[in-house]
């Protein structure tokens, strides 16, 4: 079947899972392992996702030269070891994303209303919610259709939703570390692509240039083939934001050593450029879809380029490069200690604050709020009283 009829049929297909498919239900913070797929439902919402396990081991990071494609910053390899974790079957979709952007008008509501205040002790739980929308016909360039993934985003704008959606459900999510992307994305494998290093059979693994042309632009998730640990949409389709600073010499601080994932974070100390994996619609070439692939943000000003604010967004880019940026989100089965959550969702650093805090409190553009298992009853008593 072609991939412009999946595209046509497409539609169908969420509404046919929600009937028929048996997923686990959610495992509790006391499990070991990460044995079961599950799906979750968004809290005051109908909207649900579906988290696939991954099983600790080791692998190494990067590719050898001998790999077609191969380029410096993707050497020396290096053996990474990889707790369990669960990841997002695929990139998080714009029917997902919309409840996390819908914030900004309920806190506003309830900022009015003078509920739910954000204070000195209670600020821990406090979100910021992305600004609305300037110009909604770009960002939504490549559609906004509930399935396909939410693209524009910037890196602090992504943490922010692993913050949101943690907060509102009691489970610890976030952001890939760039180790685990990679060991999730081969799958146990140590060829080029996860389905081996044909890079003629690509195009039934991902979305990119060379079977997104006609449409060029973003395609809904799980239409092509899933590597053999059932992601979908690894090789293509949105590039996708992890928690770490881009460094082309990154991996030569660890060679001929074994190191935990966690300790292989490079946690940024500048605003660009930051890792993205896994190439895009966009990318033209194979090889710059493959597993060891490393993508670099670039220059802030430049990827928001087209936005009229000053400062430019904390939460979203405005120039084209921002199309091809998506994320998908992860849950190690340990989690960390509640006290480092917080690395983990909010800004690295202090600049991004500062934006953050001129847009909301002297612009009027974003919003701070509670975010609580209670936060869907808030809103509908809110709504009710309207």
């Amino acid at each position: 079947m072609s991939v412009q009829l999946l595209r046509k049929l497409s539609w169908i297909l969420p509404l046919a899972c929600a009937c028929v498919c048996c997923v686990a239900k959610e495992p509790t913070p006391s499990d070991v392992n990460a044995t079961e797929a599950y799906s979750t439902i968004i809290p005051g919402s109908a909207v649900s996702f579906e988290m696939v396990p991954i099983a600790g081991g080791e692998f190494q990071i990067g590719s050898p030269a001998s790999e077609p494609g191969h380029q410096d910053d993707e050497s020396p390899q290096v053996t990474i070891r990889v707790k369990p974790f669960w990841m997002g079957k695929h990139e998080v979709t714009w029917a997902e994303y919309h409840l996390f952007m819908e914030l900004c008008n309920i806190f506003e509501r309830f900022n009015d209303a003078g509920i739910r205040q954000v204070t000195s002790d209670n600020q821990i739980d406090a979100v910021t919610a992305p600004s609305k929308l300037y110009e909604p016909s770009f960002t939504y360039d490549s559609g906004d259709d509930p399935q396909q993934p939410a693209v524009s985003m910037t890196q602090y704008a992504a943490k922010q939703y692993t913050k949101w959606l943690s907060l509102l459900t009691g489970t610890f999510y976030r952001l890939p570390t760039e180790a685990e992307w990679e060991y999730a994305c081969r799958a146990g494998t140590a060829s080029a692509f996860s389905f081996g290093d044909d890079p003629n059979l690509l195009t039934e693994y991902a979305w990119y240039y060379e079977n997104a042309e006609d449409d060029y632009a973003t395609s809904r998730v799980g239409l092509h083939e899933p590597n053999s640990w059932g992601l979908y949409n690894m090789h293509g389709n949105v590039s996708e934001w992890v928690l770490d600073q881009y460094d082309p010499e990154h991996y030569a601080k660890f060679a001929g050593r074994t190191v935990d994932a966690g300790d292989f974070i490079n946690w940024p100390t500048k605003l660009f450029p930051l890792v993205l994996r896994g190439g895009s619609w966009s990318t033209e070439s194979a090889a710059e879809c493959r597993s060891a692939a490393r993508r670099q943000s670039g220059d802030e000003e430049e990827w928001k380029s087209n936005d009229p604010n000053t400062p430019k967004s904390p939460w979203w880019f405005a120039s084209d490069y921002g199309q091809t940026v998506g994320f998908r989100i992860v849950r190690p089965v340990v989690p960390p200690p509640r006290a480092e959550w917080e690395k983990y969702w909010e800004a690295d650093l202090e600049q991004i604050v500062k934006h953050v805090d001129r847009r909301i409190d002297k612009e009027g553009r974003g919003e701070r709020g509670l975010v609580d298992p209670q936060l869907p009853e808030a809103i509908k008593q809110q709504e009710q009283a309207r």
